[in-house]
């Protein structure tokens, strides 16, 4: 039974804290799902990689938790894009569930470092687990957009196939050469049930790096790296990196919780 089941705490219809709108909803799975959230008045401008903070009143009180920002900002029409994962017990995603489509959100920001150097024609690698692959599809977007697309590989690690959000759109992009693309998923419980079909690597994304850069011949000189999801992850990726003689400067990370300081629940948050 997931906390969504057993969650009964008020959600505010009105509240002066509502300054947007659910306007759509996707579910991947039972656990995760992409929400599209719109200011009532003008839309806020933001760099891809930054983040924003949705939430609901509840018990008189703003419930809320940052996001990155899937979407591009020149897409702001239908809303900003969140790819949020369900956390049993957590104190917001399980307000977050039983909202239906036009019910009334706070959302705050921008704020966040994590974004796009300049002008940067090296191959980026973005690194991710679970939901920590949203401003990565954010960043592609926008250059795609712009007519200046990056070359770039994507390495994602999750647990079972099933998880792998924007798989379509990047394998799409990798197949049509629409965006310079090479997407390589991993799951890491390969022996489960749920992975009977999967064919691609296994093992956690941190335990392939170092094979990935062997077999595509990236180097010091001509790529830079981005790591977004558990702090776990993005420390043993920057050890390897390092190991590699790849300096700071050229390791961008995002933590999507302090190390030590994981959401509330029995679930990672990614």
């Amino acid at each position: 039974m997931t906390e969504l089941a057993v969650d009964d705490r008020p959600i505010a219809p009105e509240s002066a804290f509502y300054n947007a709108v659910l306007t759509r909803r996707v579910d991947q799975t039972e656990s995760l799902a992409f929400f599209w959230v719109a200011y009532t008045g003008e839309p806020v401008a933001f760099e891809p990689g930054q983040y924003l903070t949705i939430g609901v009143e509840s018990n008189g009180k703003l419930v809320q938790r940052p996001y990155s920002v899937a979407s591009s900002p020149r897409e702001t029409a239908d809303g900003y894009e969140f790819y949020v994962r369900l956390v049993n017990g957590g104190t917001f995603t399980p307000l977050l569930w039983r909202l239906p489509e036009g019910h009334g959100m706070s959302m705050k920001g921008p704020k966040g470092k994590f974004v796009l150097e300049p002008q940067d024609d090296r191959t980026h690698v973005y690194i991710s687990t679970g939901t920590g692959i949203a401003p990565f599809v954010s960043m592609m977007q926008t250059t795609r957009i712009d007519g200046d697309p990056r070359r770039t590989v994507v390495l994602h690690g999750v647990s079972y196939e099933s998880d792998l959000g924007y798989r379509e759109l990047l394998e799409g992009w990798q197949a049509s050469g629409e965006y310079p693309t090479v997407y390589i998923a991993t799951v890491s419980r390969p022996n489960a049930p749920e992975n009977a079909g999967w064919t691609g690597r296994a093992g956690r994304v941190e335990a392939i790096v170092d094979d990935v850069y062997d077999e595509l011949g990236l180097t010091t000189d001509d790529s830079i790296a981005y790591i977004c999801g558990n702090p776990d992850m993005i420390l043993a990726v920057e050890q390897t990196l390092l190991a590699r003689g790849f300096p700071e400067p050229q390791i961008k990370k995002e933590l999507y919780w302090p190390k030590g300081k994981e959401p509330r629940g029995t679930t990672a948050a990614l």
